[in-house]
This record gives C-alpha cells, structure tokens and sequence, in this order.
C-alpha cells in the first residue's frame, strides 16, 4: 500500500483518513460504520486506558462490569435520556436463525423465537446500571458507590468517521452514587480535572474546561462539565464530559436510601466518560503530513535503534554495542525496539516509524560505533544531533520528556492564536470563516439564538468557561443583554 498522505492544507479530512489507514491505527470492516482497531492503535488505546485507569483508582474509583443489553422497560424509565438516545439505539428482537426453506444454504430469522421484551444494545449504561444499584443500596452506610467500567457502546450513526464517530466504539463510563448533592456535584468536578490532567499532561493537548448550555446537556444530566479541545484545522473537539444527574436516574429507578436520621431519600448521581475519540483528537492534535506525531507518554513505542550495517559482522557489533543500551532504556521505563531486520534498507524504515510517529530514533553504524556516537532524530521537530553513547540512555529520558512538553506547549501556542473575541455578528461569521478556532462572544442565553446561530453559522457553544469573569455586553445577534462570554466553534 501506498504511504503517500494527502497534505493537510489540500484536504484536512482526507489527510485524517489517510493518516490512520497509513499509519496502522485502524481500518474498514465488513459492518457499515464499524472499525477494526489495528494492534497499534489498540496499543495506543491501551496506553490511554492504563493511564486513565490508573488515576481513576488512586481517585477511589473501582472496575465493574455490566451487561452490554438493556431491556427496553428499562431503557425507557428516565425519559429524557431514552429519548436523547432513541434515534442512535440497535434493538435486539430475536434470539435465534434457522435454515431458510425457500434459500438453500441460507439462513432467516426464526419467527418463533421472538424475544418477550427487547433489547436495546447499550448506547450508556445508565438504565442498567441504576437498575443494579436499587439492589446494592438501602442505607447512608452504602454510599458513596464509585464504580466505572471499561466497555464498547454502541450508537447506530449514519454518518461515521474513523474513532471520531462509529456505530461501536470503545470508552470508560463511571457511575457514581452520593448521600447528598453536594458530594455528587464534587465528584463530577473532581472527574473532569481528571480527565483535563489527563488530556495535558499525557495527550500533551491543552483543554479548556467549562459547563454545557442546555441545550448541549446530556440526556437525563441536571448539569454536564466539559472539556473541549482545539485541532489544528481550528474546529473542536469536545474530548471528555462529567455530568451531574441530581436525583434523575434514583428517582427513575426508585432508588432510595435510609439517612443517618433514618429518613429516606433519593440517592445522586454522576456519569463521566472519556472514549476512542481521544485517538482521533491525539491525531488532530499533532500530526503533520509525514504522518503521527505522538507524545512519548502514550506513545506504544518511544524509541526505535536502526542499524546501519553491511554483513552480518557488521551487525552482531552493533548489536553487542546497543544490548546494554537497550536494557538501560527498559530499566528506565522507556519502550524500545532494535530494528535488525535486514529485508528493508534503512531510509525505508526511517520513513515508516517517522509515519508511525515513534518520538524517538536512534541510528547507529560501524563509523558511528568507531567514533562512540549514534544519530538521533527527534520525530516533533525532525531534528538530527550527533551524540555520545556515553550515558546515551539518561540523555534519551531527559529528550523524551523535553519532546512531552514541547508538543504541549506548541499545541497550547496554536490554540492562543486561534482564540479570539469578537463584539458584534459580523466580526463573529468573518472570524469563524477565515481564521476559525474558539470565538469568544457574547449570548443571550436562550437556547432558541443558540440554535439560530447554529443554523446560520454551524457554530456550537461547545462550553461556558469556568472562571470566566462577568461582563456585560450584548448577544451578536440578538443584542440582548448578556452577563458573560461563552466559546463558539465549529466542531467535529
């Protein structure tokens, strides 16, 4: 296959779409909106997941494991989030196939075997989930429930992109039950500086975090938390959410619980949720048009060794020279690869991990090993340094980490750049078609100017920001009074 990438200035969409086939992230499948995950992205996955789950436990948190089908009584208890989720629900009806009498060799769906009530293929796992928890509480002394799990949901888009948007992905989904409002409200705050901490200091991608207007709220939530994220194509990314369900979902599934003064009261609730999206916003994120640029934190390999050898002497010295070198890399936590495969000459393989985005390569050959020195190459700036192998491995470590902060703060300079106020309507369309980015702009706060603007412009309120100081102004269209400004942008 062709490792040609579509630049990103001719086609920004086309050059996603190639840089994840090209690169080995994932690929099409047989099921229409489906994706196969490839073992590198898998592994990237994996990396995210280990991290997140990580500060998940140290924040309390503790792994289940729910059914993936939900019956549809139950799917229907809390309305506003069975009607937020209905279009993009899959339903199970029948258990078993048979032979097809009038189709030799084929098979139909057995009309006997329709199921008593069916089953909706989760698209959250909110219904099932309280469903349980009615089980699980009866007193204060329960409380508080803090369970996530790992899981694949599935919600049937028409119009699907690779990890951006597919009819079953990958996520976490925490569930949390509290005493009191104001212990839930906490814990939804708490997860989303998780998921922020999270997405800077891993994903080296600067967030701004803030809380949804209405109606951008997830179905059932009394308030949702947000982070959105900037791409280099100045769209956003809406890259984690925390929602606050106050007692929606007990009240739904008549989950009560007796207090300290043996009173009974509904129980509160959170949800939050991160999922494979991370993927394409890491992608977004950094990458250029020779392919992934990946933060050494999460990326599946930090550093690749090529040989530069002729004959297989040359390369067992080589080999016997990086050994220990290897060993110190793994003794410092740093995943590393020596690529003595001798069926690609080494510009091919240059090519292919500069695609692949592994932040570090180290090239080594017999004048090299004469001189005591290798060539590493810096995959963010493509910078080439000559350097010593006498403690090669600690000057590694210290350039891994150099290249975490500087994806970051590259990222956080773009997003500066592409952030900008504007006071009236025309500065608002001139500013979201020739620069793009985050618009900071005055609202009216009705949920109706929202959707107008939405309508005329394709702009979104993707958060109110916290922090965000009081001001008064007027709404760009409407010019009604407004307190405060909020983020619009253009978003995938």
């Amino acid at each position: 296959m062709s490792k040609v990438i579509t630049p990103q200035e001719q086609d920004y969409s086309q050059w996603y779409n190639d840089l994840i086939i090209r690169s080995g992230l994932a690929d099409y499948s047989a099921v229409r909106g489906c994706m196969v995950i490839k073992p590198y992205g898998y592994a990237l996955w994996e990396n995210m997941r280990d991290a997140l789950d990580k500060m998940f436990k140290d924040t309390g948190h503790v792994n289940a494991y729910f059914p993936l089908f939900v019956p549809k009584s139950l799917f229907e208890a809390e309305e506003k989030n069975a009607e937020g989720f209905a279009k993009e629900c899959a339903v199970v009806t029948h258990y078993r196939l048979k032979a097809d009498p009038e189709k030799p060799g084929k098979l139909m769906v057995d009309p006997e075997a329709r199921l008593e009530e069916e089953l909706v293929v989760r698209p959250t796992s909110e219904a099932i989930i309280w469903n349980t928890y009615k089980n699980w509480i009866q007193s204060y002394r329960d409380l508080p429930i803090l369970v996530n799990q790992w899981a694949n949901v599935v919600r049937w888009e028409m119009r699907t992109r690779l990890f951006l948007r597919t009819a079953e992905f990958l996520w976490q989904e925490g569930h949390t039950a509290h005493a009191t409002e104001a212990e839930a409200r906490a814990e939804a705050s708490q997860m989303l500086e998780v998921y922020a901490r999270f997405a800077e200091n891993f994903m080296a991608m600067p967030v701004v975090k803030g809380v949804k207007t209405e109606n951008e709220r997830f179905a059932g939530a009394v308030d949702t938390l947000c982070i959105e994220a900037l791409m280099q194509d100045g769209k956003a990314l809406q890259a984690g959410t925390s929602h606050f369900l106050g007692q929606n979902f007990a009240k739904a599934f008549d989950v009560k619980f007796s207090d300290k003064e043996n009173k009974l009261d509904y129980v509160w609730a959170t949800s939050w949720g991160v999922s494979t999206r991370l993927i394409g916003a890491l992608v977004m994120s950094h990458s250029d048009n020779s392919g992934l640029v990946l933060p050494p934190k999460l990326a599946p390999l930090q550093v690749v060794i090529v040989p530069i050898f002729k004959g297989d002497e040359q390369l067992a010295a080589i080999s016997d020279k990086v050994k220990p070198i290897i060993q110190q890399l793994k003794d410092l936590g740093i995943s590393v690869k020596f690529d003595d495969n001798d069926n690609e000459r080494p510009g091919w393989k240059f090519a292919e991990y500069e695609l692949k985005g592994v932040p570090v390569r180290m090239a080594i050959g017999a004048r090299d090993m004469a001189n005591n020195v290798c060539e590493i190459a810096r995959r963010d700036t493509k910078e080439k340094m000559t350097v010593s192998l006498d403690g090669i491995s600690f000057y590694i470590k210290t350039l891994l980490d150099e290249i975490q902060l500087h994806l970051y703060e590259k990222a956080r300079q773009y997003r500066e750049a592409h952030t900008t106020e504007v006071n009236n309507w025309d500065e608002f369309v001139k500013t979201l078609d020739e620069k793009a980015g985050f618009v900071s702009a005055h609202w009216d706060g009705s949920g109706e100017t929202e959707e107008k603007i939405k309508e005329l412009t394709k702009a979104t309120i993707r958060c109110i920001p916290f922090g965000q100081p009081a001001e008064q102004g007027a709404c760009i269209l409407t010019g009604k009074p407004s307190q405060q400004r909020v983020l619009f942008a253009r978003a995938y």
